[in-house]
């Protein structure tokens, strides 16, 4: 204990005094606890074996952290009830077209998990995707330019919408909610201006006639061409799964027991082949053509990209601690502006890949685009697969899920015959119930953190 002249009482207020050294120090703990809570770990990951893992795992659906378990139960149960009902709901041709039909929703799911994550919402996506889908029609058909340029167009138009929106929320602190509702008006308003000047002619609707972007979703792929794009696929989420935990073990950090990982990976890899084997299948009788349609290894390597950039790089390290706690990250110096504007353009950009994977699929684009519609796909194939609206909490695979889940139930729904406002009203229903497990799955967690 430190002692002076001035007796006990002067001790003590020389303590209480921090030095600069010392001021420093405390400086720089707070910064680096403001960052170890922002980027909290999930506790299963402590776990040093399978057995350790699986009980954490179960401790935390107990206390209401359920994950994607949910979501996996609900579809298995979507897919059983249709399948009693509807012997076709699982046969090749059905399936292919479920998972074409899912396409679009898992694009717009992904796009609205980059700014979810930051607790921000996307109103805009929507008449977004539409933007760039025209801006790639008008492209490729009137100014007859090729494809991939009329694509990087697109996309780059889609990106700097992000940004712009992206600049209002975060540089003049505008709600997000009001810009992208503002934006979703404008950019409806900017789509049919564009197909009116520019193509005047077509009634409101543009005809894509380049086979690479029509065959994107209406073209088949042979059988080893389906083949060695799962291998090559699989190997690179193999890679960037392997390479990511054991950075995080060779730099002393917590990662899923590796027996676990190998587990993970064969059951994706179960997966892929159950899938091409599938798609590879005669989709019918008098069906005379059958493999993998293109855009369905295309959303695989969007999946892919997307998760590593957001589990294995600095901005997704960032995206969370200011989705988890935004002033936690400021003091642990985060650049929360520009991480923010960046969530927005990836937000643009995803958008415009469904766009083109929308006008792929009718072969065309038409200002009677729904956007509004789809704007509330996005956000339900989020919420719907995992994903929280709360901020903090997503990944492009819950966009995947969820895009899965919404796909089959207009699917099997319209193989009963069902009316569209039936289909309406259990997507609601099913986006209702997500939103309840998010809820209470949160409170389940503030209550642990209360108690610990």
């Amino acid at each position: 204990m430190t002692t002076t002249s001035g007796g006990p009482k002067a001790g003590r207020e020389e303590d209480s005094r921090p030095s600069p050294a010392n001021a420093t120090d405390q400086e720089q703990l707070t910064e680096a606890a403001a960052l170890e809570a922002a980027l909290a770990v999930d506790p299963s990951l402590l776990a040093s074996s399978v057995g350790e893992y699986m009980r954490a795992w179960w401790k935390r659906v107990r206390g209401g952290d359920t994950g994607v378990l949910p979501i996996v139960v609900g579809l298995v149960a979507i897919v059983i009830i249709f399948q009693v009902q509807n012997s076709l709901f699982l046969s090749s041709g059905n399936i292919t077209n479920l998972f074409i039909q899912a396409s679009v929703f898992v694009l717009f799911g992904m796009a609205e998990v980059f700014v979810l994550l930051l607790g921000e919402i996307d109103l805009s996506v929507g008449y977004v995707a539409g933007v760039g889908a025209v801006v790639v029609a008008l492209l490729v058909g009137p100014v007859g330019l090729p494809w991939i340029v009329a694509v990087m167009a697109g996309l780059a138009a889609t990106t700097a919408i992000g940004i712009v929106q992206g600049t209002l929320v975060t540089r003049l602190h505008l709600p997000s909610f009001v810009v992208t509702l503002s934006g979703l008006l404008f950019f409806e308003g900017a789509m049919i201006w564009m197909v009116d000047t520019f193509s005047p002619t077509t009634g409101g609707v543009i005809t894509v006639t380049n086979p690479v972007i029509a065959d994107l979703v209406n073209g088949n792929m042979t059988a080893i061409e389906g083949w060695i794009t799962l291998l090559v696929v699989f190997v690179a989420y193999a890679a960037i799964t392997v390479r990511r935990e054991s950075r995080r073990r060779s730099q002393g950090l917590t990662a899923p027991p590796a027996r676990l990982t190998v587990i993970r990976l064969a059951l994706v890899l179960l997966a892929g082949v159950l899938l091409v084997l599938i798609f590879n299948s005669t989709r019918g009788p008098g069906v005379g053509f059958s493999g993998l349609p293109p855009v369905i290894p295309a959303i695989l390597v969007v999946l892919v990209a997307f998760t590593f950039l957001l589990s294995s790089t600095r901005f997704g390290r960032y995206v969370y601690a200011i989705g988890g706690n935004a002033e936690a990250a400021r003091r642990a110096g985060v650049n929360l502006a520009l991480t923010r504007t960046a969530a927005f353009a990836l937000s643009g950009f995803t958008a415009g890949l469904a766009g083109i994977v929308y006008e792929s699929r009718l072969e065309s684009i038409s200002t009677d685009i729904d956007g509004g519609t789809y704007v509330l796909y996005a956000v339900a194939a989020a919420v719907i697969g995992g994903a929280s609206l709360f901020g903090g909490r997503g990944k492009p695979v819950h966009a995947l899920l969820g895009g899965v889940v919404i796909a089959a139930i207009y699917n099997g729904m319209g193989l009963l015959g069902l009316a569209a406002a039936i289909q309406y009203m259990v997507t609601a229903l099913v986006l209702l119930a997500a939103l309840t497990v998010d809820r209470v799955a949160r409170r389940g967690r503030a209550f642990r953190s209360a108690d610990g």
